[in-house]
């Protein structure tokens, strides 16, 4: 199977299967997004849904997170996994979207990482989410599931690596989807220790689950 055979097949079965791939995160407009995806890190997508709402209700815009101290703040974040990091990154991203953005979630990866908590993981989600742009962010469950797949090559050893392989082969329209495909694909079967091959469409071309059979 080709590389451009194996992409093509995996994009159909996610087409027919997961018609509607998006984010498990609520939220309401480009801040609250902005806040659950740093919350996010290192942190399941149902812990933070039942710690924003309190925070959102608290601080409905950057204007009210960006007065808030970090004793203040911190209650609201405490169950979330780096909360005396997360608690600073979001006081710091509030006030330098009034400083620098007008208040406004910028929409260029560039300008987002510029903000306290926010790497290109993040930027890319933000883009990629409220945006649709070409934008792939690869986390724990993307880098696992192309992997195994065999979407990229054993040499793309960094999050970085991944992420170029896969926008070279996916059509641009789809990469904001195929970006949620993947990441629900590795949350609900493809799991890092105990991947449910036998129930997954895709194993017949799955690298790993082809490997487990020949041992």
């Amino acid at each position: 199977m080709t590389k451009k055979e194996r992409y093509t097949a995996v994009i159909d079965y996610f087409h027919t299967n997961v018609p509607v791939a998006e984010t498990e995160l609520v939220y309401d407009n480009p801040y609250q997004l902005l806040v659950a995806v740093i919350l996010s890190a290192q942190c399941t997508d149902k812990r933070v849904n039942l710690t924003t709402p309190a925070i959102f209700a608290k601080y409905p815009t950057p204007i009210e997170l960006a007065k808030a101290s970090f004793d203040e703040l911190f209650p609201y974040i405490r169950s979330i996994s780096y909360p005396n990091n997360k608690t600073k990154h979001l006081i710091g991203m509030a006030n330098m979207l009034l400083e620098q953005f007008n208040g406004e979630v910028p929409m260029t990866v560039e300008q987002l990482v510029k903000l306290p908590g926010v790497g290109r993981k993040t930027a890319n989600v933000i883009t990629s989410v409220i945006d649709q742009q070409p934008n792939m962010a690869v986390d724990t469950h993307v880098f696992r599931v192309s992997k195994r797949l065999g979407l990229v090559t054993e040499k793309a050893s960094t999050p970085l690596a991944v992420e170029k392989e896969l926008i070279r082969f996916i059509p641009e329209e789809l990469v904001h989807k195929a970006h949620h495909w993947l990441i629900l694909h590795g949350r609900y079967t493809c799991l890092a220790r105990n991947p449910k091959c036998e129930q997954c469409g895709l194993s017949y071309l799955c690298r790993y689950y082809i490997r487990s059979l020949k041992k």
